[in-house]
């Protein structure tokens, strides 16, 4: 018996061993993501079916790409639909541009998963458009107004959307300006 302790006690973690596995997991699980404040005419490139993102004009939208083979876009896929579902009759509209080769293959996985937004190909003119996106996942939230308001370089989970978007569509748009 003495043995078995002696060896179950060499298995126990250090407090030190502890806190950084714990660190690990936390990161793996929500990594780090990094936020800028914008304010800029979000770029008129297509955006759903038959449209382009100047056509959205008056809701709020999250621009995100994306891609299947990334493992944190795809844990970030989950908040995203849960979020829209929330607030689509609110006025909010999510356009994720996956990076993959083929539309066919980003269908495929938004139904398997029961994904419900929309989710072109990014070409190359809407990834120049966005900054020359080469990294995933990056996500950019825009106002009624059209204007980019942050870029999340990094995964977005619940408690990001919320706290970044819930307050821009409590805001109205603003009134067009007439010229006299």
């Amino acid at each position: 018996m003495t043995k078995t302790k002696a060896f179950l006690k060499k298995l126990q973690p250090s407090p030190v061993s502890a806190i950084l596995i714990g660190l690990i997991v936390y990161l793996w699980f929500r990594p780090p993501a990094f936020v800028d404040e914008l304010a800029y005419a979000a770029p008129d490139v297509p955006a759903l079916p038959g449209q382009r993102l100047s056509d959205l004009q008056g809701k709020v939208v999250l621009v995100n790409f994306w891609a299947t083979w990334c493992p944190y876009c795809r844990h970030e896929m989950p908040a995203m639909q849960a979020f829209y579902h929330q607030n689509k009759a609110q006025g909010f509209e999510i356009v994720a541009y996956s990076l993959d080769n083929t539309q066919t293959e980003v269908d495929a996985f938004m139904r398997e998963k029961g994904y419900s937004f929309a989710a072109p190909l990014a070409t190359q003119e809407t990834r120049m458009a966005f900054g020359d996106v080469s990294r995933v996942p990056l996500s950019f939230i825009i106002d009624r107004d059209g204007v980019v308001r942050h870029k999340i370089a990094g995964q977005v989970h619940a408690g990001r959307l919320d706290d970044l978007i819930t307050p821009l569509l409590r805001a109205t748009a603003a009134a067009p300006t007439s010229s006299r």
